[in-house]
């Protein structure tokens, strides 16, 4: 039988939290070397597919140029929105308020993180935060009001993405740009996992990783997660 092949691919690096949306120099890097090792395994590519978000088209595009350098042929990057990531700035403006409100050690580790944000070299702004993840648990477990995407909605959107690819047809093999939680909850219709789960799949995804799926006939199979073969530096390895 055959399988479409899915390659989803975690953008690289960003920015700090206050200028995020944008790669920093060693995540362009990351996806140059990315593009440069797909070429050299002679990944073929039949369509290309990435999210809206800048640091996704810019993960597309080093990957797409560092391939065609290599001497390979790449279609170009078609945007697809519904491989956005949630937008962990709207949830924060709506949730962090009510949470502090509380919370009093939710409230302590809010401020500390507004602090420590301030300052451009804080190592605060490559890790997540227990405020970061108290904000996501609310969000996700839907316990207070949010302005904008719920975390239903945006599973309901990543989901949409199977109709999508699966017009592909079989024998094709696409590649995808996008960011850690579509891919963990990619990776929780192969596995039928939790939300909670999911989102541990996607804490633990490398900047330019590359994860694996098979889809034949609407079900999804996963093949392979969090590669960085590319990455042979540890100091290559990034997860924010």
């Amino acid at each position: 039988m055959s399988h479409l092949h899915l390659y989803l691919f975690r953008h690289g690096q960003a920015g700090t939290r206050d200028d995020y949306d944008k790669l920093s120099d060693l995540g362009a890097r990351q996806c140059r070397l990315l593009g440069e090792y797909l070429a050299g395994e002679g990944v073929r590519l039949d369509s290309f597919y990435t999210g809206q978000l800048r640091r996704q088209q810019e993960t597309a595009w080093h990957i797409v140029e560092a391939y065609r350098r290599a001497g390979g042929d790449v279609p170009e990057p078609l945007i697809d929105p519904c491989w956005n990531e949630f937008d962990l700035e709207a949830v924060y403006r709506s949730i962090a308020p009510q949470l502090a409100r509380d919370d009093a050690e939710f409230r302590a580790h809010y401020e500390e993180l507004q602090r420590e944000s301030a300052r451009a070299d804080s190592s605060i702004h490559r890790r997540w935060t227990p405020s970061d993840v108290a904000v996501v648990r609310a969000w996700v477990e839907g316990r207070y009001r949010c302005e904008g995407e719920s975390w239903a909605e945006f599973t309901e959107r990543v989901g949409r993405t199977r109709a999508t690819l699966s017009a592909h047809g079989p024998r094709a093999t696409i590649a995808i740009s996008t960011s850690a939680t579509p891919i963990g909850i990619w990776a929780g219709m192969a596995l039928e996992l939790s939300p909670r789960q999911m989102l541990r799949v996607a804490g633990v995804l490398h900047n330019a990783s590359f994860t694996i799926f098979r889809l034949r006939d609407g079900d999804v199979s996963l093949f392979g997660l969090n590669h960085v073969p590319h990455l042979r530096e540890p100091a290559l390895r990034t997860f924010r």
